[in-house]
């Protein structure tokens, strides 16, 4: 079974980390040597108490200040299933961080504070979840001791939410399940506690154990593509093959292909993957393909069997906007999707995101947007037109996660500015 990726999201202070360790801790996946550095660690940095938040605050910053700065990463499995689980910063400045760790989340558990209730990073991590198409949205209702485990406290959060979540997109193919936890005591994270008696529902482990995570299936005549990355060659043994990471659907020996931007069509003559020949690959795999003609086709090019979508330089994206130079109209940014790459100037700025309310903030009338709205800033969200130097094929990301993002990158400093979902 494929392993199932989680993200955390939520406000400073929210118990994220100390979740993730509660949990690492009591399904007892964590090694001895983990644990010894651990208990050195919280008799520095701490009380002297086992802080679990340590498991995955590993910088020296983090431990220092009590917060989590960069995403870390945790592999374990029980019998059930294996997992990915990707620890996110709750502060506002780190967005982006949890923007990254989410995109290719199956499950994302947003925390909550019952002392705090619903915040605004609360509603901006969860608008953002239900941007990226995360399918199952998981509420943990968090530090409910602090409450002496109020079933009231808990419902009014639960309708808090539910209010948000009602007039923001989630989609019908989003799930949402709120539990109530005790990340510090380990109450319903994986076993379900008798100090909530008045909670039918199951622990924390449970769900994710037995979380569906399979996709529908694909219809024969569904879109399998190839970014290709690179061009692989033997001449031994005269072998060509075009090397990159398989979306979409699966594709098979004999298949008829596309060849994009060309629009050569060719045959699937043989799959190779991990050195090893194969009759099919199946989405999410890493191969290279050799097809009956020698076309030409490099790094940037793509392979398509189904529908061809059509080539477009005029592109509308929901944007996060990652660095601190604020994007305007008019602004040039380097943009990348699949392997391709290009530039691009934007041509409009539609709307920017009013996360505490998630509405869309534009000018009355006609379309030109007001000042307000006319540049996005640090860590908003927004919706705009991009003009590209090269055409891409690209589908909405609704409809495919994979064809349907792309990255802009600062034209100055090379680094990632911005992550877009094609509208």
């Amino acid at each position: 079974m494929e392993a199932l990726r989680i993200a955390t999201a939520g406000s400073v202070d929210d118990g994220k980390s100390t979740l993730i360790g509660r949990l690492l801790h009591d399904s007892k996946t964590i090694m001895e040597d983990q644990l010894a550095s651990v208990t050195r660690a919280s008799n520095r940095y701490g009380d002297g108490s086992l802080n679990l938040a340590l498991l995955t605050d590993g910088l020296k910053a983090e431990r220092e200040q009590g917060i989590t700065i960069d995403v870390a990463y945790r592999y374990f499995a029980t019998p059930a299933r294996r997992f990915v689980l990707a620890d996110s910063p709750g502060h506002v400045q780190y967005t982006r961080n949890m923007v990254t760790a989410t995109s290719s989340a199956d499950v994302a558990i947003v925390l909550i504070d019952a002392t705090k209730g619903v915040t605004e990073q609360t509603r901006r991590h969860t608008y953002i979840c239900a941007m990226l198409r995360v399918r199952h949205i998981v509420v943990a209702v968090n530090k409910m001791d602090l409450v002496d485990w109020q079933e009231d406290r808990f419902n009014s959060i639960i309708n808090d939410l539910r209010d948000y979540l009602r007039i923001i997109p989630v989609g019908d193919e989003v799930s949402l399940t709120f539990i109530p936890v005790s990340a510090r005591d380990g109450d319903n994270v994986v076993d379900v506690s008798p100090r909530s008696p008045w909670y039918s529902g199951d622990s924390l482990l449970h769900f994710l154990e037995h979380v569906d995570n399979v996709t529908a299936a694909n219809p024969e005549d569904a879109i399998a593509r190839l970014d290709v990355q690179w061009t692989l060659r033997n001449y031994a043994t005269n072998y060509r093959g075009l090397a990159g990471k398989l979306t979409g659907s699966s594709l098979s020996v004999g298949d008829q292909v596309t060849a994009l931007p060309s629009g050569h069509v060719s045959t699937v003559t043989q799959i190779d993957r991990a050195g090893e020949p194969v009759v099919v690959a199946d989405p999410g795999q890493a191969i290279s393909v050799a097809l009956s003609d020698q076309l030409d086709i490099g790094r940037g090019d793509v392979l398509i069997r189904g529908i061809t979508p059509p080539p477009t330089s005029d592109i509308t994206i929901d944007l996060c906007w990652m660095i601190d130079t604020p994007l305007t109209e008019g602004s040039r940014i380097w943009w990348k999707h699949g392997t391709q790459t290009g530039k691009a100037v934007v041509t409009k700025i539609i709307h920017k995101v009013d996360v505490a309310t998630a509405s869309c903030n534009r000018a009355s009338g006609d379309s030109t947007p007001t000042d307000s709205t006319a540049s996005l800033q640090l860590n908003e969200l927004g919706r705009l037109t991009l003009a590209l130097s090269t055409p891409i094929y690209a589908t909405s990301f609704e409809d495919s996660r994979e064809s349907g993002r792309m990255i802009l990158v600062d034209e100055q400093t090379h680094t990632t500015a911005g992550a877009g979902l094609v509208v």
